[in-house]
């Protein structure tokens, strides 16, 4: 690994798990040399949310293309690269598998090892191109439509997971309301936007807590409460205030996610809390997060917005990690749709 760690690494990233076609050319880790990213988001907002078979195609017609110019970008060539590293999982195994198989491809037809990378372990690590001075050991919540995690990171590759969502990820909660409010999708972005105009206070929804599970999640009783009061105004036509239900809700999720994780952090006896995942770019969570951790001590990490949506630049910031730990995949690395971070 020393031999490694004394020269320049340079890992070929590909990300393909939903909706987002990816790829980047990461140095050391650390520094970003291309971060492509060709995204589908105007075709799977006419269908209001994303449609699987519909990714898989987009993504065949796409991967090529985002691959050379992620290269060009870099003003690198193929044996420049020392590792290719992929999503493998979790996702939408027809979106994953157009990655892994690219990756696998040029990998054969190269030579050059290839390194699957778990897709939560790519977002975790985004902080590591936004902060370079960070460094295990660190709390994470990962926050995402798909996810909501609390994740001790012991060490470079090494999670422990003491909470998750036992239902509805809040990225989840987040579309399902907007969709009920009638903002469309994506909707997180959506409700971020109007929830400013709004009051956070104007309505009283709840903040789930899960008995015997201080750190673990849920947010369907909050989407559930919210959807019955949108119904029970249309039934009384009483007016909606869409910006106060808007601000209410994501204070609901915003209370809920600042007491986990400040307070996992506090009595672990750590001092220092990072945020990753596509619902990390929320202004609300990000500025919660902030100056609550300000007051109790506590140094916070948060990605650039680009870099808490799906991007292979993250996938290449885990990828280095595993690589110079001396982790190879195989030619029978294959999709995971429910991979587990514990299992990667």
């Amino acid at each position: 690994m020393s031999e490694i760690q004394n020269k320049d690494v340079k890992i070929l990233a590909i990300e393909s798990s939903c909706d987002e076609t990816a790829a980047a050319v990461v140095k050391n880790g650390r520094d970003v040399l291309s971060n492509i990213i060709a995204s589908q988001i105007d075709i799977h907002t006419l269908y209001g949310g994303v449609v699987p078979e519909i990714a898989s195609r987009k993504h065949m017609e796409k991967i090529n293309q985002v691959i050379e110019t992620a290269l060009e970008e870099a003003e690198c060539q193929l044996n420049d690269i020392d590792a290719i590293g992929v999503t493998y999982g979790p996702g939408l195994v027809g979106a994953l598998l157009v990655g892994v198989s690219a990756a696998k491809a040029i990998s054969f037809a190269s030579g050059i090892p290839l390194v699957g990378v778990h897709h939560i372990e790519g977002h975790i690590s985004a902080n590591y191109i936004q902060n370079k001075e960070l460094e295990p050991p660190f709390v994470c919540i990962v926050v995402s439509g798909g996810h909501t995690h609390l994740v001790i990171v012991n060490d470079y590759g090494k999670y422990e997971v003491i909470g998750r969502t036992r239902d509805d990820a809040a990225g989840e909660a987040f579309d399902k309301v907007a969709r009920a409010m009638g903002l469309g999708y994506p909707g997180g972005p959506k409700i971020d936007r109007i929830a400013k105009e709004g009051n956070p206070f104007a309505i009283e929804f709840p903040r789930a807590k899960i008995d015997g599970s201080e750190y673990d999640f849920s947010f369907s009783g909050l989407k559930s409460a919210v959807l019955n009061y949108i119904n029970g105004c249309k039934m009384k036509n009483k007016e909606i205030n869409t910006a106060d239900v808007a601000a209410s809700f994501q204070q609901s999720v915003v209370d809920v996610i600042v007491e986990r994780a400040v307070g996992a952090t506090k009595k672990l006896g750590m001092n220092k809390l990072a945020i990753a995942g596509g619902v990390a770019s929320n202004s609300a969570i990000r500025k919660a997060l902030t100056e609550r951790c300000e007051k109790e001590g506590i140094k916070f990490y948060s990605p650039s917005p680009i870099l808490c949506t799906d991007n292979a630049a993250m996938i290449g910031a885990a990828a280095y990690y595993e690589y110079i730990n001396g982790v190879r995949s195989g030619w029978d690395l294959n999709a995971v749709p429910n991979l587990k971070l514990e299992s990667r």
